[in-house]
């Protein structure tokens, strides 16, 4: 089967962490509900790496910030843009406020991926 993949980086101020954890949580219960096959959201612990880019260098953390690296596994791309739309019509996140989010949307990297290995 050939899976595809969102994921999403984003910073995260340390204080807001249990909030964002709260909405995650939400969020990943109403991704699966409507199909997803996996949904994570990790939060930055070893960011001071020798080897590569590290993720602060890349996303410019304000005093206070840590990183989230975040995935939702779908079975395709055709099923990832089916389950997506359901989610965005979803009243438990569309009810959302915006401007209640422990997190800066416009500092979100997004895409999507096929994929090239699954060991």
């Amino acid at each position: 089967m050939a899976k595809y993949v969102d994921g999403y980086v984003l910073p995260v101020q340390k204080k807001n962490l249990a909030s964002y954890r709260r909405i995650a949580r939400k969020a990943g219960k109403i991704w699966k509900e409507h199909g997803a096959l996996e949904f994570m959201e990790c939060v930055g612990d070893d960011l001071s790496v020798k080897v590569g880019v590290p993720f602060p260098r890349q996303i410019p953390l304000k005093l206070g910030e840590t990183v989230i690296f975040s995935w939702v596994v779908f079975a395709s791309k055709a099923q990832r843009d089916r389950v997506n739309a359901k989610v965005m019509k979803d009243k438990r996140l569309t009810d959302m406020d915006p401007k209640a989010m422990p997190f800066d949307c416009n500092r979100m990297v997004y895409g999507g991926f096929k994929v090239l290995v699954d060991a």
